[in-house]
């Protein structure tokens, strides 16, 4: 006889919630990141590289973007040189510190980012933002600053 699963009412609300997260996070990257390769060879790995520089006015430091995005400073540099060698990415010094590169989009890639996110809004709207409401989107974004501001790790 298989195992019987846990129900909602039979979990810890707090278990719950934290698989209810780590289970939605993988399952609508997993989606992404299958749109974004096959529209655009754009793992996305790349992408959320690409987002944060696309966000910012100026450029960005590899130490910031360690920081901003979910890949550790090695992942980060990987995918800046995989961005560089597409000539979707520049580096450059650092004005303020001769030690420090700073990257950016370069107008090719300010291009493959405009498409690529719009294949990320067309992929997300029927399994996220269709499906949220405002509040709903809210109460994430309540949920995700203030976990981001107690990590002590």
């Amino acid at each position: 006889m298989p195992p019987k699963k846990l129900t909602p009412a039979e979990m810890p609300p707090a278990d719950y919630a934290f698989y209810g997260l780590v289970w939605a996070g993988t399952v609508l990257t997993e989606h992404l990141d299958r749109a974004l390769t096959k529209a655009h060879d754009l793992p996305v790995s790349w992408f959320e590289v690409m987002l944060w520089l696309a966000t910012s006015t100026e450029p960005v430091s590899a130490s910031v973007l360690g920081n901003s995005t979910m890949l550790s400073r090695t992942q980060v540099s990987r995918v800046v040189d995989a961005l560089q060698s597409r000539g979707l990415v520049a580096r450059t010094q650092s004005p303020r510190d001769a030690r420090s590169v700073e990257v950016s989009l370069t107008e090719e890639g300010r291009r493959v980012f405009e498409e690529a996110d719009a294949t990320r809004r067309a992929c997300l709207a029927p399994v996220f933002t269709d499906v949220l409401d405002h509040r709903d989107i809210e109460a994430l974004n309540t949920v995700w600053h203030k976990l981001k501001a107690s990590q002590d790790f």
